[in-house]
């Protein structure tokens, strides 16, 4: 987004997701089997870009790595400190037979990881909590995820502690081993933009508010306001390419960056004047409320609607 320092979550390809005890006769899907259905689609709309996905603990799949394949740029999640690594196999004696073992024994936990005393702590600078450039302690490795009934899968693993103590130990991991751990911490933070996206969607488009029973309602009007959403951002840049967004200021409120808000003002302003305030005329026509009064409105409604 130009003029803004951090990036923003656009919607684009809004799903359905039924509960698993709804009241049909489908066969339930977990999130994890609609994230692996959308990554797809999404590499099949644009095969020849590099793709990088980063999902919440919450999608952390062994499936779900997987299905993203290797060739792009990673995929990276939210870990939890007791989840289970391991080594690569070691060499088979030659002529021994059976099968193959796909991971070594068992290594050390994330959080034995983190209660050691001689663990090898690195300081790394990124944003973190707020958006704000913070210096924080990072321990990586390289290690495979492996889950019964799936292949394992390599990745590096990230540890990330406050050195003032203010929050607590938290794990990401990252499936792009040349990743560096301030790269994977960067991707995880761009992922929080989805929160914000969806906190300003339900404050100005009306989002989970629609008073609606039935689920076809639902599914009609819910992507139709995440797209607008989109809209209204692309506009916004086509509108002000260089960035320069008017940032609309309170007594109370001092913001530096044009949230969502201000871009929907732009977007209403510029409809509203090419809808009253446009003739074929070489001059607008009169109007019997002064030029003082009529930029007022256009200025005041915006933010009042």
């Amino acid at each position: 987004m130009p003029g803004a320092k951090r990036g923003w979550a656009l919607p684009f390809l809004p799903v359905r997701c039924w509960p698993p005890r709804a009241p049909h006769k489908r066969r339930h899907q977990t999130s994890v089997d609609w994230g692996r259905q959308m990554t797809k689609q999404g590499r099949r709309w644009r095969p020849e870009r590099r793709l990088g996905l980063v999902v919440d603990g919450g999608f952390a799949a062994v499936a779900l790595a997987l299905a993203w394949g290797e060739r792009e740029v990673g995929m990276g999640a939210r870990w939890r400190l007791g989840a289970a690594l391991y080594p690569p196999p070691a060499p088979q004696p030659p002529g021994k037979r059976g099968r193959k073992p796909t991971q070594g024994k068992r290594q050390r936990s994330l959080a034995g990881w983190a209660a050691r005393s001689d663990t090898p702590w690195e300081q790394a600078a990124v944003d973190w909590s707020g958006g704000q450039r913070q210096a924080l302690g990072v321990f990586s490795r390289t290690a495979l995820w492996a889950t019964p009934g799936w292949a394992a899968v390599a990745l590096r693993f990230v540890v990330v502690r406050d050195p003032e103590g203010r929050l607590p130990d938290a794990a990401f991991f990252c499936t792009d081993l040349h990743a560096t751990p301030e790269q994977i911490l960067q991707w995880v933070g761009m992922r929080w933009a989805v929160e914000v996206t969806f906190a300003e969607a339900r404050a100005h488009l009306g989002l989970e508010t629609q008073r609606q029973g039935s689920d076809r309602a639902i599914a009609r009007t819910t992507p139709v306001l995440l797209g607008l959403f989109s809209l209204v951002t692309v506009l916004t840049v086509r509108l002000r390419p260089n960035g320069e967004i008017p940032v609309e200021t309170t007594a109370w409120y001092h913001k530096v960056e044009p949230p969502f808000a201000d871009c929907l003002t732009l977007v209403r302003r510029h409809l509203w004047r090419a809808r009253y305030f446009v003739h074929s005329a070489h001059q607008a026509e009169y109007v019997h409320l002064p030029r003082e009064a009529v930029e007022c409105l256009l200025n005041d409604l915006p933010l009042a609607a």
